[in-house]
Formats: C-alpha cells, structure tokens, sequence
C-alpha cells in the first residue's frame, strides 16, 4: 500500500480550512497533517504530491447511481462494477452504493448477487469502494413511475425482499418505495427491523399519506421533486411533506434539468445544509458520448447533457458527475467549500452509518480524498490510501 505525501495543499476540514498544509497518508488512513512548516522530511518510501493552489477534500459519497462508463449495475457481471467504479474515481467519489432498476425478480437477484459478490471478493484496492446497494423499486406507485420499467412494478413484499436480502448478504442498505401502498406499514417496518433506510420515491402518495409514513420512521426521499406527488396550494403532496419534515433527509440531482436550480433556495432554507444528499443517479451513459443507450430496459436518448426516454416521457437517469454537481452546487447557492463537502459526503457518511471512518478529514478514517485545482476540476482521487485517479499534479517517488 502506498505511503503518500500531499504538500502545499488547502485542507478542508468540518469546520474549518487549514491553508499551506501538508496530509500524510499510511496504511490506507490519514495519519497526520499540518502546517507545511511542520512537515516532516520524506524518505523515498513515500510518493509525494504537490499541490499548490489546491484544495483536498473529504472524497464523495454517491448514494444513488446506476453506472457510468457505458455500464450498469443490472448487467450483473464483475466487469461491469470494474468499469462503472473507474469511471466514479475520475469524478472524486471514492465510495459509493450501486443502485438497481425495477426489473423482474431474477434480473434483481443476478445483480444483487454480481455486487455482493464484488464486495466480498474486491478488498480494499486503488477503486471507489462499493458500501452496499441501494434498491430503486420495484415496489413503487405506476403513477409516478418516471423511467422505471411498468411492467415489473409490483407491490410492497417483505417476503421477497427478504429473500432479496438474503441474496446480497445484507448488502441493502436503502430501498426506495410507494409508502401509499404499503398500508399496514409491514414493509417499512421490516426494513426497520434490518437496519435498512426506506425511500419514499417514485411515490404518488397524499401529503397525509407521507406524514404518516415520515411519523412510522421514513427519513429519506429520493431524488427529491422527481417521481413524487408535487407542491399544490391544496395538497402539498410527497413533496411538501419531504420539505416541512424536519427529520427527512432529500436527495438532489443537481443537473440543471431535474428541477429549477433557484428551487434550491428553498430546499436550503427548509432542510438546512445538514440534510441535503447530492446525488447523480447516474447512468451507463455518464461518462459516454451523446446517442442512445439502455436504462433498464427502456431506450433512452443523451443529448447534450440530458437523458430522457426515447418517447420523451421522462427524464431517464442523468449524466452529470459527483463534482459537476458539486459545482453546480456552489454556483447556485454560493456554498463555501465546508458546505460542498458536507452535502457530497459528510451527510452521506452519516446517512449510512459510516461516519466513524468516511465523510470527513480526520486522524485515523480511511484515505479517501478528492483533491480538486482552482478552477474546481479533480486532480487527484485517493481512495483507502491508493491512487485510484491521477490527472496533472506532480509528484516525486
């Protein structure tokens, strides 16, 4: 494993940003950092990296993204996951959950089961890790199906998806569903009983039915004013419910094509910076030049910058990347580069419970960091203390 030395860099802590720094890296953990006047002096054991005029920050966390690099987590194969994590580390994430289509019951099984076979056999390697899956369906509401396949839509079953559970050997870690259908609340509180997050999603659910599914414990809304009941001065829908509640949790795609970028605004005087998830839910094209590709078994049109079906129904997915979006972030909303990390990775880390060893710079959590230059573009991804990405930073070994 690499020992590894950045110098001269802007470090971008919690609360605070420590200029003309110097980060040292071993074991794959942050080991220690401080002012460049109190570096140590490197042996040739360590590859040093100089980053002048640079920020390193907190790597990002994408809890929703279904590929990139022209594949996908439903193709199922090693192979795939391989290509899709390459991609991820050029874009600073350097952890991630693979998230799945609504598909039929085998093709879920065969993917569920390629990626908890991939995270038992990857290890820590020069890759973003891959910390569990994210269920995108199927048990969701056909009204608001967006770009998810009609035709395996079913309703909520504990039973399967235990079995679905027992697949990926625990490796769920969120499920995105229609609380509407889930009138019992059997499902959600299965998913309680495991430890698992449950979504509201895809979602055409009443602003009472939310505010019910939110007091049984839901605390999170995927990809927050898409495939959901919307804001109406008489019924403020999954939407309104998902802003007024404190508790919840809201992911974002911050693409400029998912909603307004001045809706923001709102959602920041709402939640608050402490609960907004930037998210891609990326798909197979990211990373790919325009044209058509497969989402689920939906065809699906890239345009300069925009998935949509082929029918032009729905948006299908999107392209955008962790640090487009994070741009796109600060530009928007004006966010300090504490605020940037934050909603790409610290509340992530919090969301899955991993903040103990992700999500912020700190002695002793895993080296995962995305150095960024001054024009905002990643130079460097470090993921558990190896070079995963690489791109105009000089270094000396």
């Amino acid at each position: 494993m690499d020992k590894i030395c950045l110098i001269n860099v802007e470090i971008v802590f919690k609360h605070k940003i420590m200029p003309n720094a110097f980060l040292l890296i071993r074991e794959g953990i942050i080991d220690t950092y401080g002012h460049m006047d109190d570096c140590p002096k490197m042996n040739n054991s360590f590859k040093v990296f100089d980053c002048l005029e640079m920020n390193v920050l907190p790597g990002m966390i994408d809890i929703h993204v279904h590929g990139a690099g022209g594949a996908d987590f439903m193709d199922a194969t090693s192979q795939a996951i391989d290509t899709i994590a390459h991609t991820l580390a050029k874009e600073g994430t350097t952890s991630y959950l693979a998230t799945t289509m609504t598909s039929p019951d085998e093709q879920i099984r065969d993917s569920i089961f390629a990626i908890s076979t991939y995270m038992e056999d990857s290890g820590k390697v020069a890759s973003p890790e891959l910390l569990g899956i994210h269920l995108e369906g199927p048990f969701i509401n056909l009204a608001q199906k967006g770009a998810q396949p009609a035709s395996s839509i079913i309703s909520s079953n504990l039973e399967l998806f235990n079995e679905w559970q027992l697949v990926a050997k625990d490796a769920i870690r969120i499920v995105t569903f229609a609380p509407e259908l889930d009138v019992e609340q059997t499902f959600l509180k299965g998913l309680q009983e495991q430890g698992v997050l449950g979504s509201m999603g895809h979602t055409d659910a009443t602003y009472e039915q939310a505010k019910v599914a939110i007091d049984a414990g839901v605390s999170h809304a995927t990809h927050l004013f898409n495939g959901m009941s919307g804001l109406h001065q008489r019924e403020p829908g999954v939407l309104g419910a998902a802003l007024l509640s404190e508790e919840v949790y809201v992911e974002l795609i911050p693409d400029g094509f998912h909603f307004h970028p001045d809706l923001l605004k709102l959602v920041l005087r709402l939640k608050g910076i402490e609960r907004i998830l930037v998210i891609t839910d990326g798909m197979r094209a990211k990373g790919m030049p325009d044209g058509k590709y497969d989402l689920g078994g939906n065809n699906v049109v890239v345009n300069r910058g925009k998935c949509t079906l082929e029918d032009g129904s729905s948006l299908a997915g999107s392209i955008i990347t962790m640090n487009e979006a994070r741009k796109n972030m600060e530009k928007w909303l004006g966010l300090s580069l504490i605020e940037q990390a934050q909603i790409t990775s610290l509340n992530q880390a919090k969301r899955l419970g991993v903040e103990h060893r992700k999500g912020s710079i700190q002695k002793g959590k895993d080296a995962d960091l995305t150095v960024i230059d001054a024009d905002g573009n990643v130079s460097l991804t470090i993921c558990n203390g190896e070079i995963a990405y690489l791109n105009k930073v000089s270094f000396y070994d």
